[in-house]
């Protein structure tokens, strides 16, 4: 039995942009302003300059297999199943705990509209059900899943999209020029951090690949899809970067767009503004359903998780397992409060599949020089930049959080040893069966 492929370039398109635009938007403005001043909307070109650099080694890799897995199969394939099962684990923590934080997050921006009537038990239940729907869409198939993405993609993308519009057009008409002193000013340092903090916002479009298996023509959609998702994302965070100076400033506030929408639409602005987080949460976690079980099945089918979330559903085609597993753990984490350790490595965690994949590149160069794959002029140097950029970011990051990884590591370690031991008894019984038929 085999995966459906539904998925075409604008629906992954649509899936990468859902991937990188979640909750973060909301409050980054905020420090980039703080960091930078008026020159900030220049940091969004920068970063996502950066980013496309990775992104460009991320497609050529990409490109070469259309089984379901992500980084974690382009690395084991490549650099076998020990580090395999390392960027598989790092992976698949990064979005369960992002998809847990982010939960908690659309219960905060929703317990205004509610005052007094979100206990802990009703958060808990806003919480399931949250998850839920986009779980059960998926549940039910790919295509499901894959509608609901985008259609949540585009009830994310018209609120920010208004909002630009309105200040594009209410300050089209007195343009204020930034000089070249407000941009050297902030000095390298704040340049180095708001780079640092923007590579991270731009991320998350890497688990966009993860469903392979169930998109048409791999080798052109998955290229297309990336190269138009981040450069969508990048026009529309450098116009918010823009729309907030302009409106308000240099100040700095904990809600600039909160700020910003109120100053440009009235007292309606904060409700707004409101509404659209929690659109943009809840598109990140339909995309998060539909792409992260399929790690947890590609695990499983490389015999390194229990072979239950490797099987199909009889109907719908789906990895019902995996779906419901990864469900289940993220409302878990959400509920309980202990997702926040895995929110803390995240970036960390992000940092070290973009180096693997990017040291991919260059190994799969070697041995498949002939493979019918999307080629990115000067791969090998946009690879080695590439990892410099990830291990750069990785130094920036304080002792807890680098324990938290090592700990994450051990994680992995540990479910290698058993994968492998698993594998030798089921090698052994089968020796053991097929030895007497070998006897004279």
């Amino acid at each position: 039995m085999t995966f459906v492929r539904s998925m075409g370039r604008w629906t992954m398109t649509a899936l990468v942009i859902n991937c990188i635009i979640g909750g973060g938007i909301f409050g980054l403005p905020g420090e980039l302003t703080r960091l930078l001043g008026r020159a900030s909307p220049f940091a969004m070109i920068f970063a996502a300059l950066g980013m496309a650099l990775i992104l460009a080694c991320f497609a050529e890799v990409a490109s070469q297999f259309s089984e379901p897995g992500g980084a974690y199969l382009y690395v084991r394939t490549t650099f076998g199943s020990f580090a395999g099962m390392q960027i598989g684990w790092f992976d698949l923590l990064n979005v369960v705990g992002t998809v847990a934080a982010l939960a908690t997050l659309f219960v905060d921006y929703l317990a205004p509209f509610f005052p007094g009537a979100l206990n802990s038990w009703n958060r808990a239940l806003v919480m399931a059900i949250l998850i839920a729907v986009p779980a059960a869409a998926n549940y039910r198939g790919v295509r499901s899943g894959a509608n609901l993405s985008s259609l949540m993609t585009l009830a994310k993308l018209l609120p920010l999209a208004l909002l630009v519009l309105v200040g594009v057009t209410h300050f089209s008409r007195q343009p204020q020029l930034i000089q070249l002193s407000e941009i050297t000013s902030p000095g390298m340092s704040n340049w180095v951090r708001a780079l640092a903090f923007l590579l991270w916002a731009f991320g998350g479009w890497e688990d966009s690949v993860l469903p392979t298996g169930e998109v048409r023509e791999p080798r052109r959609t998955i290229p297309f899809g990336l190269g138009m998702g981040l450069l969508a994302c990048a026009v529309i965070y450098m116009l918010l970067q823009f729309i907030v100076v302009a409106t308000i400033g240099t100040r700095t506030t904990d809600a600039p767009l909160t700020v910003t929408a109120s100053v440009l639409l009235g007292r309606s602005g904060a409700a707004f503004v409101a509404i659209a987080a929690l659109v943009s949460i809840y598109g990140w976690i339909s995309a998060a359903m539909l792409y992260a079980p399929r790690l947890t099945y590609s695990l499983a089918a490389q015999g390194e998780f229990p072979a239950v979330f490797a099987r199909l559903h009889p109907k719908f085609q789906t990895p019902a397992a995996a779906i419901l597993l990864y469900a289940l753990t993220a409302w878990v984490l959400a509920a309980s409060g202990t997702f926040l350790w895995l929110v803390a490595v995240t970036a960390g965690t992000m940092m070290v599949v973009y180096a693997a994949v990017c040291a991919s590149l260059i190994r799969l160069r070697k041995r498949r020089p002939n493979a019918d794959a999307f080629r990115v002029p000067f791969g090998r140097v946009l690879s080695v930049i590439g990892i410099a950029i990830a291990v750069g970011l990785m130094t920036g990051l304080k002792r807890s959080q680098l324990l938290m990884m090592c700990v994450t590591a051990a994680i992995a370690a540990s479910n290698w040893l058993w994968a492998k031991r698993r594998r030798l008894g089921l090698e052994a019984k089968a020796s053991a069966v097929t030895a007497p038929l070998s006897l004279p």
